[in-house]
């Protein structure tokens, strides 16, 4: 048998390491890589009869959605956003993910919105949980604190300045004015030192610039800092949940307001250590014992909520190979 994982179409502008961490995060359970598929090609895929996890995001190309008949399907940690959901359940592409049921599922509307097709849907939860493969024993962990992009969904310099059109764009809606805000919002959550002394960390740099053996060495760099950190600060769940796996320490900054992250948090979110921010006026709650703000010395373990769905994934994946 062949083995196969997935690579991502860039959009124009950006990429997300996330996508590869999650990628690695099937890896791991592969005895060897044959191929390289990529998520938004699955139907036009024509080479020898392959086995691949297919979890994540589904899909951008929602014209190209139902996989090849040379593709033998594993569903696990599987996400349909709300954006594409009606694209995608056509009555023939509900027919494929029947013959493939019960479908592993990331978050709970996924599960929702199968089973409203007649799908049988479970919640497994995302695959990066068992990414405890890069972990490290805690005499490596160093000082290092992470802050990875927190509080991305606010206006941002890397975008509103991207080019000349997104800046007349930026500057027409207000964002230019709302440049400020995210780092007023962590001030109102964190103290001088931490913010001042961290290490910074984008996980969505500009695209055309790497191949996909680059991206994925990025990615496992990443997974390598994060596993020695001693504390890692985010907004990405593809951040947070790899460090759950890795036994670092970590806080979700939860900023987001619209349904398509919402939808797509919706039974991973309480997996966290998290702060809840108002995007408007920056108040802020945790569901921590919180006294001021976050300092250096915060002694925080994470719930450890995660091995209740990384396990049975890691059986169903061990399982399907």
């Amino acid at each position: 048998m062949k083995y196969a994982i997935m690579t991502y179409d860039e959009n124009k502008k950006f990429f997300n390491i996330g996508d590869y961490i999650q990628s690695l995060a099937a890896k791991q359970y592969l005895p060897k890589i044959d191929t390289y598929i990529n998520r938004e090609e699955l139907a036009s895929y024509k080479g020898e009869k392959v086995k691949l996890i297919l979890n994540g995001w589904f899909t951008h190309n929602t014209q190209n959605w139902i996989p090849s008949e040379n593709i033998e399907p594993l569903f696990i940690s599987f996400h349909i956003n709300n954006t594409a959901a009606q694209a995608m359940l056509t009555s023939k592409a509900i027919e494929y993910l029947k013959k493939y049921q019960p479908i592993g599922c990331r978050d709970e509307y996924t599960v929702g919105i199968l089973k409203d097709k007649g799908i049988e849907a479970y919640f497994s939860g995302c695959l990066t949980t068992t990414l405890d493969s890069y972990k490290v024993d805690d005499k490596e962990r160093g000082k290092d604190t992470y802050i990875v992009d927190p509080l991305y969904s606010y206006p941002r310099k890397e975008k509103v300045f991207y080019n000349l059109k997104w800046t007349i764009k930026s500057l027409l809606n207000g964002d230019t004015f709302q440049l400020n805000k995210k780092r007023k919002h962590l001030k109102n959550i964190f103290d001088e030192e931490i913010l001042n002394n961290a290490i910074y960390i984008n996980q969505e740099p500009q695209s055309n610039k790497y191949n996909d053996l680059e991206k994925f060495e990025m990615a496992e760099d990443l997974l390598h800092k994060y596993a020695r950190a001693k504390l890692v600060i985010t907004s990405r769940i593809h951040c947070a949940l790899p460090c759950l796996a890795l036994g670092t320490p970590v806080i979700f900054i939860n900023g987001f307001d619209s349904f398509v992250d919402t939808s797509r948090f919706d039974g991973i979110i309480n997996l966290f250590n998290r702060v809840d921010v108002n995007s408007k006026t920056g108040e802020f709650k945790a569901n921590f014992s919180l006294k001021g703000k976050i300092t250096s010395n915060i002694n925080i373990k994470n719930l450890e909520l995660h091995h209740k769905i990384a396990d049975p994934m890691k059986k169903t994946c061990k399982d399907f190979i």
